[in-house]
């Protein structure tokens, strides 16, 4: 782009120097954007709860020392761990949705922030589903043994447990789908906005 003072000299302009526009965003455009990260916030915050719920189900999960324990089981430690570290990149998605919102720019470089939350939502996604799978099937497993007749409350628990590691699964899969569709406008537009 030529400088007014370019072309009074007459200098001839470069094809190459292009100074940016900024963006210019309506203020429905704005509106619009604002309840796209509003929702974003709202699935992480769930995702965020289930996920700790489902932790602190399954960290509880001991009644005395003749009852059976969460840790002695390897698919419930795999449901517990897999719980704890959803909530914890929940909570930090959290911060940066919050800050997003607030400031209207991501914390870090655009094509980084859409290609982060993409790519984390997703691995952290099918981390709870196979670790909520293999606490499914563990769960039905400890049935029709002594150790759910003998200590039923353990077994109601476990099953609460990870009940709620699914529901975090949903809320991480929704997010997911939008940083999905972050990530496409990215693509197509050049920017995380969709408008």
């Amino acid at each position: 782009m030529r400088s007014p003072q370019a072309v009074h000299n007459g200098e001839t302009p470069s094809p190459h120097h292009r100074i940016p526009t900024p963006r210019f965003h309506s203020t429905v455009t704005l509106r619009k954007l604002r309840r796209f990260h509003s929702l974003i916030l709202v699935f992480r915050l769930a995702a965020f709860t289930f996920s700790l719920a489902s932790s602190v189900f399954m960290v509880t999960n001991s009644r005395g020392s003749d009852s059976p324990h969460w840790f002695d089981f390897d698919a419930f430690r795999f449901v517990f761990a897999a719980n704890a570290i959803v909530a914890l990149y929940s909570l930090f998605e959290m911060g940066v949705s919050i800050w997003e919102i607030s400031t209207g720019a991501t914390l870090f470089p655009e094509i980084l922030q859409v290609w982060f939350d993409f790519g984390h939502d997703q691995v952290f996604a099918y981390l709870l589903l196979s670790a909520d799978s293999a606490g499914t099937a563990l769960a039905k497993a400890l049935k029709g043994t002594a150790t759910c007749t003998t200590s039923n409350s353990f077994c109601v628990q476990s099953d609460i447990s990870v009940a709620l590691g699914f529901a975090g699964f949903l809320f991480l899969g929704l997010s997911s789908l939008l940083s999905g569709f972050r990530v496409a406008c990215y693509i197509i537009n050049g920017s995380r906005f969709h408008l």
